[in-house]
C-alpha cells in the first residue's frame, strides 16, 4: 500500500554518521535522490533538515562553517527540503546542539494529529525521541527508524515499527560524482 510519508533528518546525526563513512561535504549529497531512496515507492509529502544555526563568530574557521551552512540551505531548498534551526550553545570551548530534538518531536506530533501522513521516515539515532515515537505509534501511524549499517542504533530498531539501515553503497549511490 502506498503511503504519504515525511521525511525528518536529524542533521548533527546524519553528518557524523556520513562522516563516520568518509563523507565530509553534504553539499555533494543529492538529498532529492536520498529522499526517494527512503520513501521507496510512497508518497513524499514533506521532506525537512533539521540543524543547529551556525553564527558569526568572527574566527576563520566560524566565518567558513557559516558560508558552508548557507550554500547547504540552498542545495536542501533545491532539492525539495525545508530545513529547521535550533542553535548551538558553546560550553568550554564545544558546542552542543540545542532545540532540534523538540522541534522534530513537534513536528512528528503535528503531522501524527492533523493526519498529515501515514509514514514519518526517522534519520535520527537520537533515543530522546522515544516518547515521540510512542505516541505516533499509539495513533496507528508508522515510524521508520533509518541508521547506518556500521553504527544501526538498537534503540531505534526495538522502537520503530519499520527500520531501513543503510549501508555505505547506498550512501554512494547518492553522491553527486565532482566535477573537476
Amino acid at each position: 500500500m502506498i503511503q504519504r510519508c515525511y521525511i525528518l533528518i536529524d542533521g548533527s546525526n546524519f553528518y557524523y554518521k556520513l562522516k563516520d563513512l568518509g563523507y565530509h561535504d553534504l553539499l555533494n549529497l543529492n538529498f532529492r535522490k536520498f529522499a526517494s531512496l527512503l520513501a521507496d515507492d510512497h508518497t513524499i509529502i514533506k521532506s525537512r533538515y533539521y540543524v543547529g544555526r551556525i553564527r558569526q563568530t568572527g574566527t576563520k574557521q566560524g566565518e567558513k562553517m557559516l558560508a558552508n551552512q548557507q550554500k547547504l540551505f540552498v542545495v536542501l531548498k533545491n532539492h525539495g527540503f525545508s530545513y529547521s534551526l535550533g542553535y548551538l550553545l558553546e560550553s568550554d570551548g564545544v558546542f552542543h546542539e540545542k532545540g532540534v530534538d523538540v522541534q522534530i518531536a513537534v513536528d512528528m506530533l503535528v503531522a501524527t494529529y492533523e493526519n498529515l501522513c501515514d509514514r514519518i521516515i526517522l534519520v535520527s539515532s537520537d533515543t530522546d525521541l522515544a516518547p515521540a515515537i510512542r505516541k505516533v505509534q499509539e495513533k496507528g501511524k508508522v515510524v521508520e527508524y533509518v541508521g547506518f549499517s556500521h553504527q544501526p542504533s538498537v534503540a531505534m530498531l526495538s522502537r520503530c515499527v519499520a527500520s531501513h539501515i543503510l549501508s555505505a553503497k547506498d550512501i554512494a549511490s547518492v553522491i553527486n560524482p565532482k566535477v573537476c
